[in-house]
This record gives C-alpha cells, structure tokens and sequence, in this order.
C-alpha cells in the first residue's frame, strides 16, 4: 500500500511561501494606501485634470531713486475650448474669421482647431495679444462659442534698451531649461524664464507663482468641464543701487560719441555698490517677448548685441595704466617725486626710437607732472629703474588678471603683461617690452569694470569691494529676503606719501593737464585720460575719474572706454563728467546756488547736458 502523506517538512514549506507572499501583499497594499497615498494621488490627480496656466507677474526691477526698470502689463492669449456640436464648416468658418486679426495662416490655424476638436482638447490658439486685437477678438468671442481669452502677466521694460546688459531679459524654455526645471511644478513647456543678466541670476526670486484653468478630463484626456480659475502670486521685486540719472547720461553719452560703441562703469569707492553700468551697443528686451503680430517690419534674423563690453570687452589700457606704474616707481623708493626728466618727444632705446604722444616733448617734468602731462618719456626713463617685475607686481596687486566677482556671468579677467608670464613660457623679456608695460600697452589688457575698480581703490585708499547692484529683494507681502551687503575681496598696500601723490598726480590731470574736460564746479575731480593703441582701427579712449565734493569722502568713481575714440579727453572725459555730475547732483546742489526753476530732468531719458568736450591728444 502507497503512503500518500505529504512530509511535514514540505509542508511547512508551502505554510511559509503562503505567509510570505501574504506579507508581500500587505506590505504592497501599505505602500499604495498610505507611504504612497500623496504620490498616486497625484498622478491619479494629473491623469484626470489639466492646466492652462497663466503666468504670474515677475518681480519688478527698480532703480536706487525708484524708477521702475521693469514691471510687468496685462497680456492676452487667446483658448480654444472644443465642445460636442463643431462641425467642419463652423470650424472653417471660425478659422477664417480668427486668422484675419491675429494675422495668422488660415491653414494653420484651421489644421490646429480640428486636431484639437477632433482629440477633444483645449489649445492656445494665439498670445500676447495688444489690446486693440483683443478688442476685435471678443467680438468673435459671442459668436463662436468655445474661444475664450485669458488675461496673463507679461514682462515689460518701460524704457527699452536702458541698462539692458545688466537687467538682462527673458524668453521660452528650451529643451536644457526643461530638463533642468521638469520637476518644478512651477515651469510648464511653454513658460518664460530669465535667460540672460539679473532676470536669469535671480530667476528664483522675481518667478512668481503662476495661476491657471484648472480642466477635468476623461480617461482618454477629453474636455468634460472647467473645474476652475487659480490666482497668480507675483514675484518679489528687486531694488538696484542704480542712479537712474547717472545711468541716462552714461548711455546718453556713449549713443553721442564719436563711435558710438563702449562702456562705461561707476562704483561707490565705500562699499563697492555700481552706480552706473552702460555697455554699447545695447538691445531693447522687450524684443524677446513680442508676440508674432508685434514683429512685423522688424529685420529678419537680426543679430542682438548682447556681448556686454563693461565686462567681456578687453582693452590695452594705455595711459590710465600710469596709475599703477606710478605707484611702483614711488613704492620701490628707486624714483624720488621731484627727480627731472626731460622729455624731447622721444625716447632712443638703441635698437628702436619710442615717441611720446607730444611730438614736440614736454620739456622737463617730475613726478607730478609727467602724470599730468602723461608724459610717455617720463614713464619710460623710470618705468626702467623700478624694474618691470615691480610693475608686474603692483598690476597683480590692482587686481589685474582678475575678475571683480560681480554677480554676473561671463566676465572676463583681462591680462597681466610682464617678466613672469614670458619666464613661464621661457621666453625672452626685451627692453621694448618694459616701456611699453610702463605706459599700458603691449599684452596688457584690462576690462572697464577692472579699470573702476582700479579708480575706486584710489579714491578709498587701496581696497577693492566686491561690485553688487542688488541693494534688497523684498517679496510680495512686503518681507525683504535679501539685502546686498559689502565684501572687501583685498587691498593694496602703499605708503601715505605714496597715495598723496598719485592723487596730487591726478588732480592735476583735471586741474591743468590733459583732463580738464571733466572739470566741475564745485567738486575736486581727480582723473586719468588713456589712448590705447589699436592694431585694428583707430584708437581707443579711456578716462577713469573719482570724485569729491566739501569734506565728504569719494562717492564716485567711474571708468569710461569709448572704442575707437581716439583720444581720452575729448571723447571718454565729458562722459565721466556727466555720470558724475548726475550721481553728485544733490551734494552739488549744498555747494552752489540753484535758481528755483532749473531742475534736475526727471526720468532715466534724460540727462544733464554734457560740457563741450576740450580737443586734446590723450
């Protein structure tokens, strides 16, 4: 007889495969009812709705004497709702009768509505639409049920092209931002979002949070009804240490200058705050967020001149250079200030002559007035008995090579010329190459955000701030979340005596020397004009200036380059003069009497009329 029992060892076998798969389930049930509630909620929540967002206004960009930069307005896009009763010939007949005012294909267009009646989805027909077409579409609105308009927030700058390099400007996704911000439950594909300047650094904070129609779908992702309509929140608006003034008349005077191409850059010596950022050409960001009505007659395929030259340009710096030369003739102690030099408007160095800018010379000069006079053959004579290593040295000590750090991208960080670098390669340095270091020209290349760090650190005695243009970000409910504050990156050491005469030096420069085209009543300007050589065209002109007015402390400095300018006191000084004049406006004002109807203009358009400038060689 055959025994049919079942072992007790397979059997319990069998017991604890049941148990385990038993807790398999459960703990697969736990997951989906309660670890995993939200999440397929969630999903289930996406498969049964949709959205039609609406953007949420960006934060408004103000200036430091609250002049709105850029706000947002009211723009219209236009919805196609299907519904169950749409034929082809009303279909035809809406699509002819949308494309007239949207100035749209009727092909397109009417291709577009039938796919979306035919899947029994919701489409965006048309955006930023002006208010005059969406005036004639709300006609259309009565007659063809299931087109709707929605109001959205649409990014404006009131005064086009001003200070466009550093508010930068915004435009679509892409696929790199998409699949940067999918998760982001704030972004869909058809989101604008900061691509350039201070709206893509602080995306974060001026990206409100965007409201929409809420949809309810089927299985199969058709319209069964509007569930409803969710406010937006705006964006927390920015304030910049900007003087709308003293930016209108930087970017009044590159537009006026000769070449009308350049850059001009002014900071607080006290703490690093930027004044003034100008950079020519400029572009109007108001380009990128035109509808496709609103493009008509605009050039097709027009290239936008986004190269910021305040700090991707680099330039020779030519005279203005002097500056860091002179310190290291008194700071080596090898050059004593009141030593002669005679110039006779050359310099023989044996194997070349180099010519000073004055073809005539300048007779006998010291200290002082070699850097009045720029005299070429002063700088040449002592730029060889202080050595080009201490040159070198003193450029490394004003930051030359380096980027200033302002929170900006792409800034270049020029080129430090001298013995170091041509050893590093193991090539020779020649006699040549010393006089030209000493008058700032050769390899050295500075950008005009290098050379208003270089002013301000003489105007404040040897330090460099870290440059920042956001004085606070305060949100929408009135908390402020940010608040710029100074950052001292190093300083350069030199002697009392040493100061003394760079800023004698440059004083004169204004007082009787080759800058006095930047002369002010009332204020003390101490300043430098530059020629840099161009092998490419004409010259290029430099002017950097600090300024003082009664007792207080520098709290201006300014770099203006003017490309292809020629010369530094008749193309880049009156510039200077008018930022300053601007961003000392009311200091100014305590110091001289003001009949009661001239006024300052008001307005970031306007600025005050710039003194015709002196014709003169640097």
């Amino acid at each position: 007889m055959i025994d049919r029992q079942i072992p007790q060892e397979r059997l319990e076998l069998v017991w604890v495969l049941g148990y385990a798969a038993a807790l398999l389930f459960l703990l697969r049930l736990v997951n989906l009812q309660v670890l995993g509630a939200a999440h397929y909620r969630e999903i289930a929540e996406k498969n049964r709705t949709q959205i039609i967002s609406q953007a949420a206004p960006r934060g408004r960009i103000f200036s430091s004497d609250d002049v709105a930069l850029a706000t947002s307005k009211p723009s219209f896009s236009l919805i196609y709702f299907p519904s169950q009763a749409r034929t082809k010939t009303e279909i035809e007949r809406m699509a002819r009768a949308l494309a007239r005012p949207l100035a749209a294909d009727y092909e397109t267009l009417r291709n577009t509505i039938f796919k979306a009646a035919s899947r029994e989805k919701p489409v965006r027909l048309a955006e930023n639409l002006p208010p005059k077409i969406m005036l004639a579409l709300s006609e259309l609105k009565a007659l063809y049920p299931g087109i709707d308009i929605i109001v959205e927030a649409r990014r404006y700058y009131p005064f086009g092209a001003y200070l466009s390099h550093l508010v930068g400007y915004i435009g679509k996704m892409d696929t790199r931002d998409w699949a940067a911000r999918s998760k982001d439950k704030n972004y869909s594909m058809d989101s604008r979002l900061g691509k350039a300047g201070l709206e893509k650094t602080y995306e974060k904070e001026l990206k409100g949070k965007d409201g929409g129609i809420y949809l309810e779908v089927d299985s199969r992702g058709k319209l069964n009804r509007v569930l409803e309509s969710r406010k937006w929140v705006p964006g927390a608006d920015i304030f910049l240490t900007i003087d709308s003034k003293a930016q209108a008349a930087a970017e009044e005077g590159l537009a006026k200058s000769i070449s009308g191409k350049g850059a001009v850059v002014a900071l607080d010596p006290r703490d690093g705050r930027v004044i003034a950022f100008a950079s020519a050409p400029d572009y109007d960001p108001n380009m990128f967020v035109l509808s496709g009505s609103e493009k008509e007659g605009l050039p097709a395929g027009k290239i936008l001149p986004e190269f910021n030259v305040a700090l991707q340009g680099t330039y020779p710096p030519g005279s203005i250079f002097k500056i860091v030369t002179g310190a290291a003739l008194l700071e080596t102690g090898r050059v004593r200030p009141e030593e002669r030099v005679f110039c006779p408007g050359f310099y023989d160095a044996g194997s070349r002559v180099f010519k000073c800018w004055e073809k005539r010379g300048h007779n006998s000069v010291d200290f002082t007035e070699g850097l009045a006079k720029s005299c070429d053959v002063y700088f040449y004579v002592n730029g060889q008995r202080a050595g080009a290593l201490n040159i070198e040295k003193y450029a490394r000590a004003f930051r030359l090579g380096q980027t200033s750090g302002i929170a900006l991208p792409d800034e270049k960080a020029g080129n430090v010329f001298g013995p170091s670098p041509r050893a590093a390669k193991k090539s020779y340095w020649f006699i040549g190459d010393t006089l030209n270091l000493a008058i700032g020209q050769g390899e050295t290349l500075m950008t005009p955000m290098q050379a208003a760090g270089m002013i301000a650190a003489v105007a404040n005695g040897g330090e460099f701030h870290r440059p920042y243009y956001v004085d606070r970000i305060v949100r929408s409910d009135g908390e402020t979340i940010y608040k710029g504050e100074p950052q001292t990156l190093s300083r350069v050491e030199l002697k009392p005596s040493t100061w003394r005469l760079v800023r004698e030096g440059l004083r004169s420069v204004v007082m009787e020397g080759t800058g006095q085209s930047a002369k002010i009543a009332n204020a003390e300007i101490y300043g430098k004009t530059g020629t840099a050589q161009n092998p490419q065209g004409k010259d290029h002109a430099w002017f950097v200036a600090y300024a003082t007015v009664g007792d207080q402390p520098s709290r201006i400095a300014v770099a203006v380059l003017v490309e292809h300018g020629e010369h530094g006191s008749s193309s880049a000084g009156p510039i200077a003069r008018a930022v300053i004049e601007a961003a000392l406006r009311d200091d100014l004002k305590k110091q001289r009497a003001v009949p009661a109807e001239v006024t300052m203009p008001a307005g970031p358009r306007l600025v005050p009329a710039a003194a015709a400038p002196a014709k003169g060689a640097l």
